[in-house]
């Protein structure tokens, strides 16, 4: 047996403001809300139950202090149903912005930051 990835946790400054960026972002709904200090968000329909085949949720935590550095580990995303440059503009309209971090102008993807800095990446679309 293995396990299995069920969940992102992530540290916040404002953990309802980042579920609203997220969930707006992943077509995510919110799971969880213990007063604005933890919220949890996961794929419509799955709830706290999470069935196997689920995406994982994310779970935002307050804590006093902002973002210092870099991420070490973050989110890549795929567009669904628009190209990726459309995406990005999308991401861009709820509150992202292009950001650094070494990647060149020779890469596939979009590197931008939620609105709290954590970097993640928009990834070109994927035909199925």
């Amino acid at each position: 047996m293995t396990s299995r990835f069920t969940e992102l946790a992530v540290d916040c400054v404002d953990p309802r403001a980042l579920a609203r960026f997220w969930c707006a972002a992943l077509g995510y709904e919110v799971y969880e809300d213990e007063e604005g200090e933890y919220v949890s968000i996961g794929a419509p329909g799955t709830g706290a139950a999470r069935p196997g085949d689920a995406p994982p949720s994310l779970a935002f935590a307050r804590v006093p202090e902002g973002k210092a550095a870099k991420n070490r580990l973050h989110i890549d995303v795929n567009p669904s149903d628009r190209e990726q440059a459309a995406e990005v503009e999308r991401l861009l309209a709820l509150g992202a912005r292009h950001v650094d971090v070494g990647q060149g102008d020779d890469v596939s993807w979009v590197t931008l930051a939620d609105i709290e800095g954590n970097e993640f990446c928009v990834l070109a679309r994927r035909v199925e």
